[in-house]
């Protein structure tokens, strides 16, 4: 399958301090690297503030990288400017995870939908109108909605509309950033079979993020876990689920519950708190809380390093000749 994104390396940092003293810097991002397949659905997990979503707008350059490189279908994009990426910009859209917060409240749906056209496109207002309301009709609204405001709809309907919005200039990319973790569950499961039905038909590639397992289970093909602005594991979905190799993996889905009351499963607590991103750990970022650490991950980055076909890890306990499960 051709690669349509390719992250190499990439580092983004935020000041946080500056004035006088030494400056302080807050590392989102560190050192990561991925690849985004023609339609297919790879999904970045983790904690709250692991930096999952500091990676998307880095991947649609909303954000520009320290260091390392974004390719898109082929095309270094990672130094282009704001003028440059424009042409580009229909190629990778975003759907947020606040759909209020996300369309402009004064506008009509009709207006919000095809606003992108505006700009990518030399429609008519009328063609711009139709198409429109096709859009609204293809994620399960009707085109009596297109005259109405975003506060006339419910929070599902909202996020209906901003896929709509997405899809009108036909992206390539489309990046999910938490898209359901706002909306009830039997809602929640109404939109990931939308944008599943919405990508077999379009052959849309998804970046999908979200802190939600279960969700991520159902949706995606390969799956990244990131720990404190670093990957620390990628997959195809069965060999993560089946068989989680980093420990901070293993901990996260064993919290996934289970929905069978007569299944039990071993819940691994994980110690102490997330470490300040101001100030990560040395070596491996997880070793202040690894139930495997081993007097290595205090001093060593681990390499992200291929462990079996097509899946990676960044874990010592994967080195040549360190046996796993053996601790400092």
């Amino acid at each position: 399958m051709d690669k349509l994104v390719e992250v190499k390396g990439v580092k983004k940092s935020f000041l946080i301090q500056k004035g006088l003293g030494p400056k302080r810097y807050l590392q989102a991002v560190n050192d990561i690297s991925f690849t985004i397949r023609k339609g297919e659905t790879f999904s970045l997990v983790g904690e709250s503030g692991c930096g999952k979503s500091t990676t998307g707008r880095l991947v649609n350059r909303l954000l520009t990288p320290d260091s390392g490189e974004i390719w898109f279908e082929g095309k270094d994009i990672t130094k282009l400017s704001d003028r440059a990426m424009r042409p580009l910009r229909k190629h990778m859209q975003m759907v947020f995870q606040d759909p209020y917060a996300s369309l402009n409240p004064r506008m009509k749906v009709k207006d919000l939908v095809a606003e992108p056209l505006i700009i990518h496109t030399k429609l008519s207002a009328k063609e711009r109108d139709m198409l429109a309301s096709k859009l609204l009709e293809e994620v399960g609204l009707g085109s009596q909605h297109a005259e109405r405001y975003v506060h006339e709809f419910s929070g599902g309907q909202r996020q209906r509309i901003g896929i709509a919005r997405a899809l009108s200039v036909k992206p390539k990319l489309i990046i999910a950033d938490e898209p359901v973790s706002a909306l009830d569950v039997s809602i929640q499961s109404q939109v990931i079979n939308l944008l599943q039905d919405l990508q077999a038909e379009h052959g849309l590639a998804y970046l999908f993020i979200s802190h939600d397992l279960s969700v991520v289970e159902h949706i995606s093909d390969r799956i990244g876990v990131m720990y404190l602005g670093s990957l620390v594991e990628t997959a195809d979905k069965d060999k993560l689920y089946d068989r989680p190799l980093h420990p901070y993996s293993q901990a996260l889905l064993s919290a996934v519950p289970v929905p069978d009351p007569t299944v039990k499963r071993e819940r691994i607590i994980l110690s102490g708190d997330l470490p300040s991103p101001v100030n990560p750990p040395t070596g491996c970022r997880f070793h202040t809380r690894c139930p495997s650490c081993m007097e290595i991950c205090k001093q060593i980055v681990p390499e992200f390093r291929e462990a079996e076909p097509g899946h990676y890890v960044a874990c010592h306990l994967y080195d040549d000749g360190v046996q796993a499960g053996g601790k400092a």
